[in-house]
């Protein structure tokens, strides 16, 4: 049991990405740092946030969001500095505002889209033609049997 929990914590190491030396000595501190490198996107892996990435960009965000938070900022001022160098990408979850409302809409929208153009052309169909639109005369229907075997 202890093997399997010593390969349990070797492989969880990664996911560990602050770095001792990142780490502030104040406890609170170091709380809304991590609270607030949960929200920022990582640039280079851009899937998941600043506080699970390796990347080296990734720790210098870290450091950077630690900076502010020990000169004095606010975690809304410090959010705000990093989005004012890096733009909302930075944001895992952007607010809906501006022309983000196109980028939350369009899902939707084109779904609608997609919607009403099956639908139209599906209703803009000709209808399938009768099987027996001109029936055989009576000589095709006996040569027809006859071929048959009637």
């Amino acid at each position: 049991m202890k093997h399997f929990a010593l390969i349990l914590m070797l492989i969880a190491t990664p996911l560990w990405a602050v770095e001792p030396d990142e780490i502030l000595d104040d406890p609170a501190l170091e709380q809304r740092a991590r609270e607030l490198s949960k929200g920022l996107r990582c640039l280079v892996c851009q899937n998941e946030s600043i506080d699970e990435s390796n990347a080296t960009l990734a720790r210098d965000l870290r450091l950077l969001v630690r900076e502010r938070l020990v000169a004095g900022d606010s975690d809304a001022a410090a959010v705000d500095y990093i989005v004012a160098r890096y733009g909302e990408f930075v944001l895992l979850n952007p607010p809906v505002t501006g022309a983000n409302w196109l980028l939350w809409g369009a899902g939707p929208l084109m779904l609608l889209l997609a919607g009403g153009v099956g639908f139209a052309y599906l209703r803009g169909r000709s209808p399938a033609r009768a099987r027996n639109e001109h029936p055989l005369s009576e000589a095709e229907q006996a040569r027809l049997d006859d071929i048959l075997g009637r």
